[in-house]
């Protein structure tokens, strides 16, 4: 029964993330806001959403270390699975004004969490609100930027005419969803890491990782189907960052989140990977190529994340 609750919150997420992101985005454009937020932060936030049901669920369980490591887990699982399997699919244009705002403030709260982190193990509620006036900070910022250059960002034409009725029942189905595949998941894998003698932490870096980035996962896919030639990385990257900024931020709050001693995989390992992995997108989108990822560089990312998961479970 395990599995099963595992595979049923997974489909959940899936369907509930899906129709979050299309609500979100056709609620945005009823208010008229641009195009540039809403690719950017609307719907990075909105593929970030199970990560915040799942973490908050998580820390109000007990489970810290399920929490935080469902977060690094999809931050590492958002760049070398998503972009990797993307890339490989078909080969990514990168947009020159990434690396001068989103990899850099990708980076940045990548640090500050683990700067929080090492302070004593743990993020209290301070450190929550830190994360979470970093976020405000962000978007100001972001909408300044979006000002300059408002049509950045494409929207498909069938949300631009969506019905406010359709708008908001797919949000209240998004939520429903979300909430019982949160449940279901969460359920799932603390039943099978403790039937298997494996601490939360390293299922919640791996299965349950991955479970609340398929969103991005499909949506990367589709478009590389799709056959469309420059991808912007802006929300994988600003999911990444939410995820820190406001699935973080937000947990900590609602419940501190405490590392313990079996969950110190995270702080010892984890971690590390999850910024070497953001890291490692500079020199890749320049070398040998500028601004492209190609199919060789997803294979190489893809290579990295089955080496992480394999030191994940290497630290049993």
């Amino acid at each position: 029964m395990s599995i099963f609750y595992l595979l049923i919150g997974l489909v959940l997420l899936v369907i509930g993330g899906e129709f979050l992101v299309r609500s979100s985005v056709g609620l945005s454009l009823k208010l008229h806001l641009s195009r540039m937020i809403i690719g950017l932060t609307v719907v990075s936030f909105a593929t970030s959403a199970p990560e915040l049901i799942v973490s908050i669920q998580s820390a109000l369980d007990g489970l810290s270390g399920l929490a935080l490591g469902n977060v690094i887990g999809s931050n590492i699982a958002n760049i070398a699975l998503v972009l990797g399997t993307t890339a490989l699919i078909a080969p990514l244009a990168i947009n020159r004004d990434f690396f001068k705002f989103n990899w850099p403030w990708m980076m940045g709260f990548s640090i500050l969490l683990y700067i929080l982190l090492l302070s004593g193990n743990n993020l209290v509620r301070w450190e929550g609100a830190i994360l979470l006036s970093a976020i405000v900070v962000f978007l100001i910022l972001l909408i300044r930027r979006a000002r300059k250059d408002p049509e950045a960002a494409g929207v498909e034409e069938e949300l631009q005419e969506a019905k406010w009725w359709k708008i908001f029942l797919f949000l209240f189905l998004g939520g429903m969803a979300l909430w019982q595949g949160s449940e279901l998941l969460v359920q799932g894998a603390v039943d099978i890491a403790a039937r298997l003698g494996i601490p939360e932490s390293i299922i919640a870096v791996s299965m349950v990782a991955i479970g609340t980035s398929v969103p991005e996962l499909a949506a990367s896919i589709i478009a590389a189907l799709k056959k469309e030639k420059a991808i912007s990385l802006g929300n994988l990257i600003g999911s990444n960052i939410f995820n820190i900024g406001s699935v973080l931020g937000i947990t900590a709050l609602i419940q501190p989140i405490q590392i313990e001693e079996k969950g110190m995989g995270l702080l010892t390992n984890d971690i590390y990977w999850m910024l070497g992995i953001a890291f490692a997108l500079l020199p890749l989108a320049f070398l040998p190529k500028a601004y492209h990822i190609s199919r060789y560089k997803g294979i190489l990312y893809l290579a990295v994340y089955l080496l992480f998961i394999y030191s994940a479970f290497s630290t049993l």
